[in-house]
């Protein structure tokens, strides 16, 4: 019998990072809330590195950006499944979206109250 060899070491982690950089082009491409949130994070990043006051701060206010992008991910994610499954109303699929939209809101509202007490 002939094993399926996969890659390992320095090969396993170029092709982690290609599929990862694949999957961030895919959710630019096709959501427009990612997009606004990548160029949002583009001009907030070196302004949350800026207005920091110390290293702590700095990491407060730049971390949050972040959770937003990645939540969004998760829930296009999410959301492309269930429209894998069907695209046909149930209630169940309407649970799984809205629940996975409600995080991207308490992600977003994580970043705004940390920016605000933060900078207040």
């Amino acid at each position: 019998m002939k094993e399926n060899k996969k890659p390992t070491g320095i090969k396993k982690l170029w092709s982690a990072s290609i599929y990862s950089a694949k999957g961030f082009k895919a959710c630019y491409q096709s959501e427009y809330a990612f997009r606004l949130e990548v160029w949002l994070a583009v001009v907030l990043t070196p302004l949350g590195y800026w207005l920091g006051e110390s290293p702590v701060e700095k990491v407060l206010l730049i971390t949050p950006i972040f959770l937003v992008l990645i939540v969004e991910m998760l829930n296009s994610a999410i959301e492309a499944v269930v429209d894998r499954i069907s695209l046909e109303q149930h209630e169940l699929s309407g649970f799984a979206k809205d629940v996975a939209s409600a995080a991207v809101s308490i992600s977003l509202i994580i970043f705004i109250f940390t920016w605000i007490i933060i900078l207040l």
